[in-house]
């Protein structure tokens, strides 16, 4: 063996990146998880319908066994028939000898008919008060007296 041959120089070691090739600085979350704009609206959603489920069950606690539910739109069976009625926004499911009794909300028919948050949190307490009340044989005003006031 020739000593006096050339070694082939060795690759030096990757720098880690501090910056992405534009030379700007690494991405990250657009907005922390403990600020609202982090969530979702189907996630904001489901928060509007477990506080009205909560709001609720503080009053009337035989709602403790009953699940609510989010789904984004019906299932065709659970439409009504095409004779003009609207597209529903909830449903009750009755219970079963092996499952309790379910209300699910709809959740892009309630976005489509809601102006903006606030109207759409105010629709979203209401569906849940009427499948409840459907639930319990009352009236929604007996269920929840502010129901319909604004």
């Amino acid at each position: 063996m020739d000593s006096s041959a050339p070694t082939p120089p060795s690759q030096p070691e990757p720098r880690p990146r501090h910056r992405d090739r534009h030379g700007r600085g690494m991405r990250g979350p657009i907005a922390p998880p403990q600020v609202p704009l982090a969530l979702s609206r189907a996630d904001a959603f489901d928060d509007l319908v477990r506080d009205a489920a909560d709001r609720l069950e503080r009053r009337w606690p035989q709602l403790a066994d009953v699940e609510f539910a989010v789904q984004d739109v019906p299932w065709p069976q659970d439409t009504p028939p095409a004779d003009g009625d609207p597209v529903p926004l909830g449903r009750l499911i009755g219970a079963a000898k092996d499952r309790p009794s379910r209300i699910v909300v709809y959740r892009r028919p309630v976005e489509i008919r809601a102006k903006g948050r606030d109207e759409r949190a105010l629709l979203v307490h209401e569906v849940v008060v009427e499948q409840v009340a459907e639930l319990l044989g009352l009236s929604p005003e007996n269920v929840d007296p502010k129901y319909g006031e604004e």
